[in-house]
């Protein structure tokens, strides 16, 4: 009987134990989202907010920021302008005090081009440098720290207190524009962004001039302390088979065709060596060359007019193209000083991936643009690629959930929401893909999203602690590791 007692109370203890793991199990949110509006089924997604990760408390505040946004803690060698440094298995952007900095920021930070939208910039803000001022005060108030592409960094500038911000120039996009007639029009066969054949005209002698055009106005944002560093071009098309469509489908008298053609048969080593024997093989090598050819140029110029800021990088959005490509990612390493990538598709960014892109590159990456978009906005929610969600808290709990992982990861340097403000849905001269959707943290009227910026805040507050407490439970997971092999 006693025995049968010992047995019965180690039976219970066994599960009480397991009712208080159980009960220590995180309990976190559940957003009902779907890819797009023609999507008509809804799926649940797992949203690990803030204030519901075991043993983080995101009340506490994080520490004294500097006048760029900086953390003032274990200060690092201070240049005068922003750069990179790994401390501790974790990447970190420096700020020009030298303190460490992550770029919490908000893209295309401008005030609309409709007729409604000037009347209602007047009415609520008066001047352009006013709404500029006041705007930029309440990102801060909601722990943002910068402004991504496409803003209006001519009136930011201008402010007493500017926010870090980014200069997005367009070199290849300008080339492009310049000789879309020369190509049927529009384009004949053109890609996605308007490229013939998903074809960069990297190999083109015009495009030389046009980059050094291009690129010559930053020369003004030299000795600019608040410029965070630029991005050159956007999502450009760096297809796998990139060799294959400059050789089967580029006429033979085109400097690209000329180009590539001479490049493969001194790979080949035979003169006309033909297209049908292209190898895998042949295909990774090309990719080498092709994407650093624009590097090379593109970078040059950079240097050339500003030597001082960060090169950020050409903005990379295609899954299972450029995102996956060791050989790519090997070519920014080398011309990049932050790897910048366009996140859409996946609810949560994959932890393989973002090993992977800091592994080939030996760099860190920012994600420069990522959104949901809210159906209770009222807006039809057709365009864009960012993910449809019910609710503005749930656009808040998402993006919670998002720069999580990314933090998790020890190689994000930043992320920048897509986008400041949602377009007038009046405005039918916009870019289609912005034309209807719920992207902004404002509405097109400057009204703020309330709900959706106070989830953001939860962790734009918390941020520096949250990485802290992040890097505290890999150092713990990887002790027991060894542990175990022990």
């Amino acid at each position: 009987m006693k025995r049968l007692l010992n047995r019965l109370t180690l039976l219970a203890a066994a599960v009480l134990a397991a009712g208080s793991l159980a009960a220590k199990a995180p309990e976190y949110r559940r957003v009902e989202a779907r890819e797009n509006a023609q999507k008509p089924e809804w799926k649940s997604y797992e949203a690990k907010t803030v204030d519901r990760i075991p043993g983080f408390n995101c009340r506490k505040s994080d520490p004294k920021q500097s006048v760029y946004g900086g953390w003032m803690v274990d200060r690092q060698e201070a240049t005068g302008f922003f750069r990179t440094q790994k401390i501790g298995g974790r990447w970190w952007l420096i700020d020009p005090e030298g303190w460490p900095f992550i770029h919490k920021a908000v893209a295309v930070f401008t005030t609309g081009g409709s007729d409604r939208q000037k009347k209602a910039l007047e009415e609520k803000f008066g001047t352009r440098a006013a709404w500029a001022a006041d705007q930029q005060e309440m990102l801060r108030r909601y722990g943002f720290n910068g402004l991504g592409a496409w803003s209006d960094v001519k009136t930011v500038r201008e402010s007493e207190r500017p926010m870090p911000y980014t200069v997005i120039v367009s070199p290849m996009g300008m080339y492009r524009s310049q000789h879309r007639r020369h190509f049927g029009g529009k384009y004949k066969q053109a890609g996605w962004q308007g490229y013939r054949f998903d074809l960069a005209m990297v190999f083109d002698p015009g495009f030389d001039a046009v980059i050094d055009r291009a690129v010559a106005p930053i020369a003004k944002y030299r000795d600019d302390k608040y410029l965070l560093g630029y991005f050159t071009d956007n999502e450009l098309p760096w297809v796998n088979d990139a060799l294959d469509r400059h050789l089967t489908l580029l006429a033979h008298d085109e400097d690209a065709y000329i180009a590539v053609r001479k490049w493969y048969d001194e790979r080949k080593g035979v003169k006309d060596a033909p297209a049908a024997e292209i190898t895998d093989a042949d295909r990774k090598a090309f990719q080498t060359f092709y994407f650093d050819t624009y590097m090379r140029k593109v970078t040059e110029a950079l240097r050339k007019y500003d030597p001082n800021h960060l090169y950020l990088g050409c903005r990379f959005n295609q899954h299972h193209q450029e995102m996956a490509s060791p050989e790519i990612f090997a070519v920014a390493g080398k011309y990049m000083d932050v790897i910048s990538i366009n996140h859409y598709r996946l609810w949560e960014p994959d932890a393989a991936w973002m090993a992977n892109w800091e592994k080939w590159s030996g760099k860190p990456f920012i994600i420069t643009e990522f959104y949901t978009k809210g159906e209770d906005s009222g807006l039809p929610n057709n365009t864009g690629a960012g993910w449809n969600v019910r609710t503005q808290a749930d656009r808040g709990w998402f993006y919670q959930n998002f720069v999580t992982e990314l933090l998790r990861s020890g190689n994000c340097v930043g992320w920048h929401w897509f986008t400041y403000m949602d377009n007038d849905p009046q405005n039918l001269k916009t870019d289609p893909s912005n034309r209807d959707s719920n992207k902004g943290v404002v509405a097109w009227n400057f009204e703020p999203y309330t709900v959706l910026l106070d989830e953001m805040k939860q962790l734009n507050d918390c941020t520096y602690r949250l990485i802290r407490h992040l890097d505290a439970e890999k150092s713990e997971a990887n002790r027991k590791t060894t542990d175990n092999h022990e």
